[in-house]
């Protein structure tokens, strides 16, 4: 906490210069760089992973394993335009919007034998 106080106060301190020098200008630039760190550390990757998911998405077909954001696990037996008619037991089908897909399950059937 005292560390940010310090912070706090030099940060204080190379203002008044700068503002006496240039006026609000001089607070510009340090804001622009600000910005464009968020931007390159935050928000363009979370961009990439929204476009993937979309299009990982876009590609589901019949057949296909999916994990859905309540934890729901099924097999899609239907894609419609919004929704996937999903079987997730024996029998038992549910209707799901596409958007709440979070990923693609593993098919059980298909996974490695464990080893010891």
């Amino acid at each position: 906490m005292n560390t940010m106080i310090l912070f706090a106060q030099a940060a204080q301190e190379a203002a008044k210069p700068a503002a006496a020098q240039g006026g609000g200008m001089g607070m510009l630039v340090p804001m622009l760089l600000i910005f464009a760190i968020f931007y390159f550390m935050m928000i363009r990757p979370q961009q990439r992973k929204e476009k993937e998911r979309r299009k990982m998405i876009e590609e589901l077909r019949a057949g296909a394993r999916v994990v859905f954001a309540g934890g729901l696990i099924g097999t899609i037996r239907e894609a419609k335009d919004k929704t996937f008619m999903i079987e997730i037991a024996p029998g038992v089908s549910v209707e799901v919007a596409r958007s709440s897909v979070v990923g693609v399950a593993e098919d059980p059937t298909q996974a490695a034998p464990a080893t010891k």
